[in-house]
Parts: C-alpha cells; structure tokens; sequence
C-alpha cells in the first residue's frame, strides 16, 4: 500500500473519529452534560463564550424568595434548592431527575415554594407534584418531623437561655 494512501486512510480514520464523537455529543444525557461542564468548571477549560453565558445567567438569578416570587413559570433555574425538577446532592454534586421522561415546560409546578405556600393539599396531591407515591411522601414528612423534634429538644427553651 503506498503511503498517500494511507495518509488518506488515517484522515478518514480522524474524520470518523470526529464524527462519532459529534454523534456521541448529540446522545449525551444531561446528568453527562453537567457532569462534563463541572468537570470543565474546575479545571478551567470553559469555552469563553460559555463563561460569559453562565455569568449572565448567575446576574439573573435570583438570590431570595422575593425575587422569584413573581417570576417566569416554569422557574428555569434548575439548580436552585427548591426547584423539583431535579435534585443535586451538595456532597456529591450528584444529579437526581425527578422528571425523567417530562422537559421543565411540560411541568405544571416547578418550585416547592410556590407549592407550599398553596398549603392545604394532600399527601397524594404532593406525591403526584414530586412524582413519588404517597407512601413515600408520608415517609419523608415523618423523617423531617422526627429531625424538627430531635432539633427542638437538644435546643434548650427559649426562656433557659441567656439574655
């Protein structure tokens, strides 16, 4: 085989190569594609243009509940704590989607707090909102209730306390 012909074969095995990892990008999954842009965040390989992206995101977004409260809905600032799109695990920096097969705009409720302050709604009304079963909403409000009492008796009354 001469060699232009396999300088040839290497370039088609570099342009196959790009174009399988152009396919793999586009079937990247979205824990993938966070995972990939926090590993890029900490060691500082963020494409410029994406840097100033995200700061413009991080300059709108809000920093209390009175700057959301009349915001757009659904919230599209899926990294806030009180979003129930997804989940992320401060320790781990895990990602959890609570929605698998639903997008943020196909959800009627995006924030716990808007939730919450409806009040008054039953654990079934809650389970079908966080996509869990009622059971396991009644085990989740029995786990915080436990840690509020727990919390509540290792403090000493307001009236032990020192001025």
């Amino acid at each position: 085989m001469s060699e232009v012909k396999q300088v040839e074969e290497g370039g088609d095995q570099a342009q196959e190569d790009l174009a399988q990892e152009r396919r793999r990008s586009k079937t990247m999954s979205r824990k993938e594609m966070a995972r990939d842009l926090r590993r890029r965040r900490l060691t500082g390989q963020v494409d410029p243009e994406e840097a100033d992206l995200l700061k413009q995101m991080d300059d709108t977004r809000p920093r209390t509940r009175a700057d959301c409260v009349n915001g757009p809905r659904p919230c599209q600032f899926v990294s806030c704590k009180h979003n129930l799109y997804l989940d992320v695990n401060p320790e781990t920096g895990s990602i959890k989607l609570n929605f698998p097969d639903k997008e943020i705009w196909e959800l009627e409720h995006t924030c716990a707090l808007d939730v919450a302050e409806k009040g008054g709604i039953t654990l079934e009304e809650v389970g079908e909102i966080m996509n869990l079963t009622r059971e396991r909403i009644r085990q989740v409000e029995t786990r915080g209730l436990m840690k509020l009492r727990e919390a509540t008796e290792a403090e000493p009354p307001v009236s032990a306390r020192k001025p």
